[in-house]
């Protein structure tokens, strides 16, 4: 955000000085007012038109034989008139009244002198002289004079003002510090009140006693917010002020939350440097976001908003002078195809909407690339990581001349913004037994790691923040930008789920597009409280328009190493299915060329639900099979797997080798206790609650292909045998309880001190190192080769994971 609600100096009355109202001057006029004559003068200008006007006067009079007492009487009227009820009406000084009806007679006395006497001649030219030099004098004089006054009066009218509004905020502060004290009874010094300018509430800051801390007054938002008989929709935030010992409330009197506001109709440039807009707080200011270095996570129910909000964040993105965007959206692409409709327009795949017009010729799409189906994300992501690694070899001399780590992201180096709709889709433990979904995560996992110096950052959706719709909390923890759709929500927060420390009433934001956003880091901002901006399907083809030519191109390296697959993502083959090409065919990893710097995928092997054989029908949507003997098919088939794997000593002829199927027991389990067991190994030591358990049930095996009895009594048995432990009612943690685990510890421990040697030996002596591998070959279980491998990794024999689960070995065998 790029102001953050809070205030830190004390908000005491503005000075006189500052508050005082400024008067126009004239060139003439640099430092005293103007003494009106007829006309606007200065003391100078206002002596010059008084004597030369007597003068021209009195040489006219002569010549015409006018009445030598005209000018005295034109004199006294004027000086009744202008200097004494002209400056009565303007409440002008008594100084100043006398000096211009001085001014009049003088003039009007001289004039009727010199038209008795003569004008030319040098007693009247003299006189005429010196009544000027007086005349300009006395109004200088009166000019000062009248601008001490007038500082007077306008001083006396700020300070009159600012005791009005000090007034209004004393009133403010004497209220809630009464408040505080009566519901938190902590006695608050409120020393600043300042009123928000949409006229929605107000901001109060105040100290603290010795030994108070803010959170007790934050755990007391509810019961303030009640005791000041808010309306509904409204709410108390609070938060700590600049200095630890102060406190700052917010306070909204107007519920604007149930507002609809459309995104504002100003689509000029941006900058991912600068931040991005994505809603407005409750005293409409702007939530701005930094996702220079950030990826983001919105969680948000069905029916929340979340689609809209999406939208928003695209244009943000399309704003951007630097970003460029692409966009996974595994619900047939809906999320962008509003953004890529111009485009078709203008290439006449598609007609206008009824009362457009037809896009322009150049229109490009809105997103630079847009995936549909897991196997078009999977080569997005592939791409990606080639990118990735292209640019920390490409612009290694630019960051060394700019001494950075950081990419300088700039309009010809964009960076890469990728936005995923629905993550639980790709990211739930539900879609683990897909290889092409299973390697989609793992990129996406990656590129959350690795590719932040490199610009290229993400922004996930997903229905709530459970390890069953994101995977794991992996993605909680790469994603410092956390956004809450509170809107829907019925069981489970997701509030706390994104931000542990914050307490905001989620029942006062149940309004559709509002809930609660928060940064962490040195650009980040503390949870607040915010709304998103309408979107509409016409808005995204305006913002398309309006940003076709300032939105950036892939810069060529990049561009590069995407290959064939970057370059034709937009061909009939692969995106027809946004016009219903007949040249569309549901694109497969393999069916692309990949570039070098891309992962080939490796060969897979599944279990299918019967328990036997080997699934190899994803290989045959991928690439049709020639006709051959099904066991020379098998036999080449398994020997590439025992390539990846590593093989036993077990000797095979033909057919199949099942040795492991005899190494394995845990296969024959039961797949949904499988299921069930991986969901809570994979929760950490928080454990698993059976509430987030029973939907990934259900989702994975569907609602009558388990019975929650059934499953239950499963998890029980593991309790019994060591296998999980119940951490609370309904939550269940993996290995024993914490008070059993010496006893079956010391057992482990002397069962690896067995296996270590030998395990040394065949990794050693294979090079290889791999749960499976060490399951295969020493016919042990899964839990105790990941131990294993910990071990060998601990004693230096091999390295940290990679990508595909096994390790580097770093010892050579002795020749």
């Amino acid at each position: 955000m790029a102001e953050p609600q809070r205030l830190y100096l004390t908000n005491t009355p503005a000075p006189a000085e500052a508050t005082k109202t400024p008067r126009k001057t004239t060139k003439n006029q640099a430092r005293l007012p103007p003494l009106d004559w007829a006309a606007t003068h200065g003391p100078i200008t206002g002596a010059i038109s008084a004597t030369t006007g007597a003068y021209a006067t009195a040489l006219l009079g002569t010549a015409t034989g006018m009445p030598e007492t005209l000018p005295l009487l034109i004199g006294a009227a004027g000086a009744i008139g202008h200097g004494i009820g002209h400056s009565v009406h303007r409440r002008l000084t008594a100084r100043t009244g006398v000096t211009r009806a001085a001014s009049w007679l003088l003039a009007g006395g001289w004039t009727t002198w010199a038209m008795t006497t003569g004008p030319l001649t040098w007693v009247a030219a003299g006189t005429l002289t010196g009544i000027g030099v007086g005349i300009s004098a006395m109004a200088s004089n009166a000019a000062m004079h009248e601008e001490a006054a007038e500082d007077e009066r306008v001083t006396a009218e700020a300070r009159q003002l600012a005791q009005e509004l000090d007034a209004g905020r004393r009133a403010i502060a004497n209220e809630w510090h009464d408040r505080l004290l009566r519901v938190t009874r902590i006695d608050v010094k409120v020393f600043a009140v300042e009123q928000w300018k949409n006229g929605a509430g107000y901001s109060i800051a105040g100290e603290l006693p010795g030994g108070a801390v803010w959170t007790n007054i934050r755990d007391r938002h509810r019961a303030l917010a009640a005791d000041a008989r808010l309306p509904r929709g409204c709410t108390v935030h609070v938060e700590e002020g600049d200095i630890q010992g102060r406190v700052v409330l917010d306070i909204t009197t107007v519920n604007i939350m149930g507002d609809i506001v459309d995104y504002p109709t100003d689509y000029s440039p941006l900058s991912i440097l600068t931040g991005i807009p994505w809603g407005s707080q409750p005293n409409s200011d702007p939530v701005t976001v930094y996702l220079r270095e950030a990826c983001a996570l919105v969680l948000g129910p069905p029916g929340s908003g979340k689609s809209t909000f999406l939208d928003g964040i695209i244009t943000g993105f399309a704003r951007c002078v630097d970003v460029v965007t692409w966009v996974i959206d595994l619900k047939a692409g809906a999320v962008g195809r509003p953004w890529a409709r111009p485009w078709l327009e203008a290439q006449g795949h598609m007609k206008p909407t009824p009362g457009t017009g037809p896009a322009p010729q150049g229109t490009r799409p809105g997103v630079d690339w847009i995936a549909s189906t897991p196997a078009e994300a999977l080569l997005m992501m592939r791409v990606v990581l080639a990118i990735n690694a292209a640019r920390q070899h490409h612009y290694q001399d630019l960051m060394d001349a700019a001494n950075t780590t950081l990419l300088p992201v700039s309009r010809s180096i964009p960076q890469i913004e990728v936005v995923i709709d629905e993550g639980a889709e790709l990211l739930s433990a539900s879609t683990h037994g897909d290889p092409v979904m299973k390697e989609l995560q793992a990129a996406v996992k990656k590129t959350m790691r690795t590719t932040r110096a490199m610009a290229e950052r993400l922004v996930l959706t997903a229905i709530d923040g459970n390890v069953s719709a994101i995977g794991n909390t992996e993605v909680r923890k790469f994603s410092p930008v956390g956004a809450a759709l509170t809107s829907g929500e019925s069981v489970t927060s997701n509030i706390n789920k994104l931000f542990s420390s914050v307490r905001v009433d989620t029942s006062q934001l149940n309004e559709k597009g509002a809930g609660v956003i928060g940064q962490a880091g040195a650009d980040g901002f503390d949870p607040t409280p915010f709304k998103t901006w309408r979107t509409s399907p016409n808005m995204v083809r305006d913002v398309v328009l309006a940003t076709n030519d300032t939105r950036p191109h892939l810069d060529q390296p990049s561009a590069a190493a995407g290959g064939d697959i970057y370059a034709h993502r937009w061909t009939p083959e692969r995106a027809g299915w946004l016009w219903g090409a007949p040249e569309y065919t549901d694109p497969t990893p393999s069916d692309t060329t990949t570039t070098p710097q891309q992962p080939t995928p490796r060969p897979a092997r599944t279990t299918p639900p019967d328990g036997g054989g080997l699934n190899l029908s994803y290989k045959r949507r991928q690439q049709p099979l020639p006709a051959e003997d099904p066991d020379q098919l098998a036999a080449r088939l398994m020997e590439q797997i025992d390539q990846e794997y590593g093989t036993t000593d077990e000797p095979s002829t033909s057919g199949l080798n099942l040795s492991y199927k005899r190494t394995q027991p845990e296969d024959r389990i039961d797949p949904r206790l499988t299921f069930a067991r991986n969901l809570i190994r994979t929760a950490g030591p928080d454990g698993l609650d059976t509430r987030d358990l029973w939907p990934a049930l259900t989702q994975e095996f569907g609602p009558e292909g388990w019975d929650r009895t059934v499953v239950t009594n499963w998890l029980s048995k593991d309790v019994t045998a060591g296998r999980l432990h119940r951490k609370a009612k309904g939550i269940y943690g993996h290995g024993p309880q914490p008070d059993d685990a010496h006893e079956q510890g010391t057992a482990e421990r002397a069962e690896l001190a067995d296996l270590l040697p030998p395990a040394v030996d065949l990794v050693v002596t294979k090079q290889r190192a791999s749960a499976q591998f060490l399951q295969r070959n020493l016919r042990i279980g899964w839990d105790l080769a990941n131990t294993l491998l910990g071990a060998l990794e601990a004693e230096g024999v091999i390295g940290a994971p990679q990508e595909d689960g096994s390790h580097p070995v770093l010892r050579q065998p002795d020749n």
